[in-house]
């Protein structure tokens, strides 16, 4: 496919009511010529330039000005992981995406891109001819765009008060561009959604539930768990693709010091381990005699994510009843608020991470919005939130 430029005079107010300007970097024509129709068939988006290499993405830049990025990984001249900072050193508040196939070294570079200032990642199917394959691409990648892109015009528009920052993560640790985000599904709120009371029972497990941004948030929270994890198990559902999974919960015991794993069906859950939902497969808990036991769901996808939170929610109620401390991070969609719902119900708790903190306030800011939390805080304070509450604070 050729190199197509889209107009540049689109700056300032016109800039901001006009469709996000996607640049795409691959040097597969079949990838490129994918993406530029997704693109271009939606109504708030355009190919601002399709390009092959990151060489050509580092000299055209400023020429093209794009707000998002699709960064390929592995490129002939300059790869992606050796391109996004030069991308971002000549344009600070670009939106860079790396898309990568499914393998393990390609895992670990999107990883490190994360560290490097990317704002999220997604996986290409290994062959586009699987009509399967491609539609979830095609739907996961669209959203991206859309709401990271969103994220990017409204700090334009709407001046965000500094946070004090995060716990470092050793290992990943969140771009800039995460930490004073506001969220990409809607402005900052006049009001702030009302909370309701913790519950007065013990919590007696820890589940938490994100997507877009978490596995930045996760690292930074995990460091402050350890009291938590040596008391109760603690069982996370990250919206990731299989082989992902395994870095990241490789990532998350390095993080905390302590056990962390892709779950295995049938094992027991004990305290003093982080249990990770693998990709590609729902996270349940059920009882197998006195033991509480991984259930792994390869059913439908739930929310249009596999793995799900919802499934892990509503799952645990039957074995920790209204003992259950939940907490939803950043992510977009609503993942997590109908099985929030239901944990409550059952007399359990719900902390959802705030609109500054998260990339993008979708999964948390619907359940903040459904009146199910007691309480909605920045994610450099829900971890020490998290130990209060079982070390045995109820306010």
């Amino acid at each position: 496919m050729s190199v197509a430029f889209a107009g540049n005079s689109t700056t300032g107010s016109s800039r901001e009511a006009g469709p996000l300007r996607v640049m795409i970097v691959d040097d597969s024509v079949v990838i490129r010529g994918l993406i530029s129709r997704w693109v271009g068939a939606e109504h708030d988006m355009e190919v601002a330039a399709s390009l092959r290499t990151g060489l050509e993405a580092v000299n055209q830049i400023e020429r093209i000005n794009p707000d998002v990025a699709v960064l390929d990984i592995e490129m002939p001249e300059l790869d992606g992981l050796s391109a996004l900072p030069q991308l971002l050193a000549k344009k600070r508040d670009l939106v860079i995406i790396m898309a990568s196939t499914l393998t393990r070294r390609n895992a670990e570079i999107s990883f490190k891109a994360l560290s490097l200032g990317a704002a999220d990642y997604i996986p290409k199917p290994e062959s586009t001819r699987e009509a399967s394959a491609a539609d979830i691409f095609h739907h996961d990648l669209v959203q991206k765009i859309r709401h990271l892109g969103a994220r990017l015009r409204r700090r334009s528009t709407v001046a965000s008060p500094p946070l004090a920052p995060a716990s470092p993560a050793p290992v990943v640790r969140a771009p800039a561009v995460a930490r004073s985000a506001a969220p990409a599904s809607a402005a900052p709120s006049a009001a702030a959604p009302a909370t309701r009371p913790f519950s007065t029972q013990a919590p007696k497990v820890l589940l938490i539930g994100s997507s877009t941004g978490g596995p930045q948030a996760l690292m930074a929270l995990v460091t402050e768990l350890g009291p938590v994890i040596d008391r109760v198990p603690v069982l996370i559902t990250q919206h990731m693709p299989p082989t992902f999974t395994t870095i990241l919960a490789e990532h998350l015991a390095r993080s905390s010091r302590k056990p962390a794993a892709e779950a295995i069906d049938g094992e027991p859950v004990k305290r003093g381990r982080i249990y990770l939902a693998p990709g590609g497969k729902h996270m349940r808990v059920v009882r197998s005699g006195t033991d509480t036991v991984i259930a792994l769901d390869d059913g439908p996808a739930v929310n249009f994510c596999k793995p799900a939170v919802d499934p892990l929610f509503t799952s645990a109620i039957d074995i920790w009843h209204g003992g259950i401390l939940s907490v939803i991070l950043t992510g977009m969609g609503s993942d997590g608020m109908r099985g929030g719902k239901d944990i409550v119900a059952a007399g359990g708790s719900v902390i959802a991470q705030d609109e500054a903190s998260s990339v993008v306030w979708g999964m948390p800011g619907a359940a903040a919005n459904a009146g199910i939390c007691a309480a909605i805080l920045p994610l450099n304070q829900i971890g020490a939130k998290v130990n209060r509450l079982f070390a045995g604070d109820r306010s």
